[in-house]
């Protein structure tokens, strides 16, 4: 795929999972397991640092940062929904994933041979 094609799956994954973070969440789903909410935090968020990843040339730096204030952004919007509530533990759920994937794509990328060894 082009960093076009990246660049829109990012902006619509964000307008879906802004949609998804301020949905009331009613019973089955919220009860699968304990903490599911955490690891659809970090799952998301793993997700989120593959297509930006892909979609845009920023340091790496940039793109936690950028993610991280997603995150805390998704957190206030939380709080102020009658419904719903932030969370600090959703939050660096989401710092996690976004920095697991981070941190696996620096481990697995072969590095660029110097020309002296």
């Amino acid at each position: 795929m082009t960093r076009r094609v990246y660049q829109a799956v990012f902006l619509i994954s964000i307008v879906a999972f802004t949609f998804l973070f301020a949905k009331e969440i009613k019973g089955g789903v919220a009860n699968l397991f304990p903490h599911v909410d955490k690891v659809a935090h970090f799952g998301i968020f793993f997700v989120l640092a593959i297509i930006m990843d892909k979609a845009f040339k920023l340091p790496l730096y940039t793109q936690i940062l950028l993610l991280a204030g997603y995150g805390a952004a998704i957190e206030i919007m939380q709080d102020a929904l009658p419904y719903r509530q932030a969370s600090l533990g959703d939050f660096l759920a989401d710092f996690a994933g976004a920095a697991t994937y981070f941190l696996l794509r620096t481990i697995f990328t072969p590095r660029k041979k110097t020309p002296y060894g």
